[in-house]
């Protein structure tokens, strides 16, 4: 049976400061201290508001930096959460829009921080584990051909299990600045797996996904910035000039990375068409000719 103790929340006591791909923030003068956050219709019903929510509890019981969560609450029909706010905070994506001559200096960030949290062991206990759900979400993408599927998946099989963490949708977005404090935020896909699944995401907004108005809109950069910012994150993860090597792998997991979209969302009629436009696009480009 549903719950229904949840404080309801007047939306119009709050200001909107934030949009991102998955939603909306607010503050409200009168709880300087919190941040109410309110998902897209899809993501904010009460099972995945409390995912995102012991989610987020778990990953700070890692000793990684996240706001804390509060509570869950209604907004009308909607469920939502509120959690600590984090003053005078900045995202990665916000810094680069507003100093573009910063962006190669955020990469770089954001590959530090990263290779802190790879390095950090996952609660394989609690956390699942990103070579299954991919596994499972090959077999289930209809949107992809059988010949697709059957070379996503021999590639797929081939990647070692471990306990590093994987934030699940790892992008300058998903990590804000205070002063000299970082923190994590978004976390409801997080997991544990190799690291190249998140590596892979950024490569995919960055590269694949750049030239899309709504992706350059979302993360406050225009294409070539976009095309910066990778291949300064890439030659500080490599420690090398020339990362065409390297960028080919994380092809291959940018086009794993648009089917698991479909295993955490499940798609709409017309997102599974570019899906599946884009998963033969990438299959051509880094699985074809091997």
């Amino acid at each position: 049976m549903e719950q229904t103790n949840y404080p309801h929340i007047d939306l119009s006591a709050w200001k909107q400061v934030g949009e991102g791909g998955n939603g909306k923030t607010y503050e409200n003068p009168s709880r300087p201290d919190v941040i109410l956050k309110v998902n897209n219709a899809r993501l904010s019903t009460l099972k995945a508001v409390q995912h995102e929510y012991d989610i987020s509890k778990a990953v700070e019981g890692l000793g990684l930096a996240v706001p804390s969560m509060h509570e869950i609450v209604r907004v009308g029909d909607a469920y939502a959460s509120i959690s600590q706010r984090i003053k005078g905070k900045k995202s990665l994506s916000r810094i680069c829009h507003d100093e573009p001559e910063r962006i190669e200096e955020m990469a770089r960030l954001l590959c530090q921080k990263g290779k802190e949290l790879f390095a950090t062991p996952c609660r394989t206990d609690f956390f699942p584990s990103r070579k299954e759900q991919i596994l499972s979400a090959i077999d289930l993408a209809g949107f992809v051909s059988k010949k697709n599927r059957r070379k996503i998946r021999a590639f797929a099989e081939t990647i070692p299990e471990n306990d590093h963490c994987v934030h699940g949708d790892f992008q300058p977005g998903n990590i804000i600045l205070s002063g000299e404090n970082t923190y994590w935020i978004d976390l409801d896909r997080f997991a544990h797996g190799d690291p190249l699944f998140d590596i892979g995401h950024l490569y995919q907004i960055c590269k694949v996904y750049s030239s899309m108005k709504r992706v350059q809109d979302i993360f406050h950069m225009t294409q070539e910035q976009l095309y910066r910012f990778w291949d300064a994150f890439a030659r500080e993860y490599t420690g090398q000039e020339d990362h065409a090597a390297f960028d080919r792998v994380c092809g291959k997991f940018a086009c794993m990375d648009i089917i698991l979209r479909n295993h955490f969302v499940k798609a709409t009629f017309a997102e599974k068409i570019f899906f599946g436009i884009y998963v033969r696009r990438l299959v051509k480009e880094y699985f074809d000719g091997e």
